[in-house]
């Protein structure tokens, strides 16, 4: 049992770091690009890797170059969360664009259809890690060009797993969801508390 209940936070998301204060977690940000001799976690999918798989995959690779960022820098040894946020549609996945067309692109796919949203969340502490999966569905309003222009215009796209954020503006695009809100944010809540009380963290 961990006296210190504290967790760090292998991500930079403001949202991460909003809905961890939401169900009061007590964390630190890792800064894991700024450290030396980080080892990256490269977010590519494999050949073949299901959507599902590879955020389960990144979660976890996250957690654990948090956790070696911990022993290299001989920092407290608290549990390292990691998380990673993938749209599927089509078993194809998309991931955050890398630039304003590309964003077109997948808005324009996402566009009166639905599709998955899968939000992984991995715990590791010493040799300890776990894992947790959230799978929504979401299905997206008719978007005509204009709808998508004015939301490229506002810049929320950036970083953005399927070129949205749906607590930003693109809220106003959500005809229903079915699954986790907080998971489509980028953090399950259910399952991140499921992992906080398995480590120990919350009672």
């Amino acid at each position: 049992m961990l006296v210190d209940k504290r967790i760090y936070l292998a991500s930079q998301s403001p949202r991460r770091r909003e809905l961890l204060k939401q169900i009061g977690v007590a964390f630190d940000v890792l800064p894991l690009r700024a450290m030396p001799g980080r080892q990256d976690v490269i977010e590519i999918p494999h050949p073949k890797e299901s959507a599902r798989d590879f955020a389960q995959r990144m979660a976890t690779e996250k957690a654990a170059s948090g956790w070696r960022a911990v022993e290299g820098r001989r920092l407290l040894r608290f549990p390292v969360l990691g998380a990673d946020t993938v749209v599927e549609i089509d078993k194809t996945i998309l991931g955050k664009p890398a630039d304003r067309t590309e964003a077109e692109a997948m808005l324009a796919r996402l566009s009166g259809r639905k599709h998955l949203v899968h939000s992984a969340v991995a715990m590791q502490h010493e040799t300890r890690l776990e894992l947790r999966l959230s799978s929504s569905q979401v299905r997206f309003a008719m978007l005509d060009a204009a709808a998508i222009a004015r939301y490229l215009e506002t810049g929320e796209y950036l970083g953005k797993a399927g070129s949205y954020a749906i607590q930003g503006r693109a809220g106003a695009f959500v005809e229903h969801i079915k699954g986790s809100y907080s998971g489509i944010m980028g953090l399950p809540l259910y399952e991140t508390a499921i992992l906080l009380r398995a480590f120990g963290i919350v009672d």
